[in-house]
C-alpha cells in the first residue's frame, strides 16, 4: 500500500520511565543529581588538566577530550527530560527530535572512538614504554582525535538522514526519555528495512571494530604484565583497571541496545540500558 509523502507529524511524546506521577519527583532528583555530578566533575577534570603543565601528556589529553564529550552526551538528553518532568509536558517537536538524534549519535560515537584511542595509548605506554613519547607524539594524538570527530560526524549524519526519509502517522508516543533512534524507527509507518540494516551494520562495524581494538590492546597488556615485576604489575593494573571498567559498562550496554532485536527487547529494558551508557558512564568518569 502506497504511503502518501505528506504524512507528517509535528511533535512526539517522550513517555520516560514511568507513567506513575508519584515516581516523577524521585526521578527528577535522581537525574538532576547525576547530571550535576557529570557536568561539574568533568569540568574539574578539564580545568585540572589545562592548568597543570605536568598533565599535558597524551593520556590526559585524551581524558580531557573524553570529559568534554561526556558533558555533551548528558547535555543532549538529560536537560530535556528534566524540563519535561518538571513541567508535566512530555512534548518534543519533530525538529528538536531530529537534532537530538544527530548530536546524541555524534557524541556517543566520539565516546566510542576515544575509549578505543585511550586503550591504544595504555597499550603503547605499558608494552612500549621506551618508545611511548616518540609514538604518541602531539601530531598523532591530534590526528587520532580529528579522525574520531570525522567518523562520528559522518555516522550521525548518515543515521539522521535515514530517519528523515521515514514517515510517521498517528502513533507518536516514544517509550523512552529521549529520541532514541531505534524507538523512532519502530514508530514509523513507512518501510524501515533499510534503516534497520544501517543501524545494525553501523553498530556492528563502528562498535565491533573499536571493541576489537580495545580487547586486542588489553590482551597485549595482560601478556606484557606477566613478564614484569610484582610492583610493575600492580602499577600497570591500577593504570588500566579504571579505564577497562568504563569500557566494559559502555560497550556491554550500548551494543546490547543497538544489536538486539527490537521484537525481543522491551522499551523499558532499552531505556535502562541507555541510562547506563549515556548517563551513568559519563558520571563515573570523574571518579574513576
Amino acid at each position: 500500500m502506497k504511503l502518501e509523502n505528506d504524512t507528517r507529524i509535528s511533535e512526539f511524546l517522550l513517555l520516560g520511565f514511568s507513567e506513575e506521577p508519584e515516581l516523577e519527583p524521585f526521578l527528577f532528583g535522581l537525574f538532576l543529581s547525576m547530571y550535576l555530578v557529570t557536568v561539574l566533575g568533568n569540568q574539574l577534570i578539564i580545568l585540572a588538566i589545562s592548568s597543570d603543565s605536568h598533565l599535558h601528556t597524551p593520556m590526559y589529553f585524551f581524558l580531557a577530550n573524553l570529559s568534554f564529550v561526556d558533558i555533551c552526551i548528558t547535555s543532549t538528553t538529560v536537560p530535556k527530560m528534566l524540563v519535561n518532568t518538571q513541567t508535566q509536558r512530555k512534548v518534543i517537536t519533530y525538529e528538536s527530535c531530529i537534532i537530538q538524534i544527530y548530536f546524541f549519535l555524534l557524541f556517543i560515537g566520539l565516546d566510542n572512538f576515544l575509549l578505543t584511542v585511550m586503550a591504544y595509548d595504555r597499550f603503547v605506554a605499558i608494552c612500549h614504554p621506551l618508545h611511548y613519547t616518540v609514538i604518541m607524539n602531539p601530531r598523532l594524538c591530534g590526528l587520532l582525535v580529528l579522525v574520531s570527530w570525522f567518523m562520528s560526524i559522518l555516522h550521525s549524519l548518515l543515521q539522521t538522514l535515514m530517519v528523515l526519509r521515514l514517515s510517521f502517522c498517528t502513533k507518536v508516543e516514544i517509550p523512552h526519555f529521549f529520541c532514541e533512534i531505534n524507538q523512532m524507527i519502530q514508530l514509523a509507518c513507512s518501510d524501515t528495512f533499510l534503516n534497520d540494516m544501517v543501524v545494525y551494520f553501523a553498530a556492528l562495524i563502528l562498535g565491533g571494530a573499536p571493541l576489537s581494538g580495545v580487547l586486542y590492546s588489553y590482551s597485549k597488556i595482560v601478556s606484557s604484565k606477566c613478564r614484569i615485576s610484582s610492583e610493575g604489575k600492580y602499577k600497570a593494573f591500577s593504570t588500566c583497571a579504571s579505564h577497562l571498567s568504563v569500557v566494559s559498562l559502555f560497550y556491554c550496554t550500548s551494543l546490547g541496545v543497538y544489536l538486539s532485536s527490537p521484537t525481543t527487547q522491551s522499551s523499558h529494558a532499552s531505556a535502562v540500558a541507555s541510562v547506563m551508557y549515556a548517563v551513568v558512564t559519563p558520571m563515573l568518569n570523574p571518579f574513576i
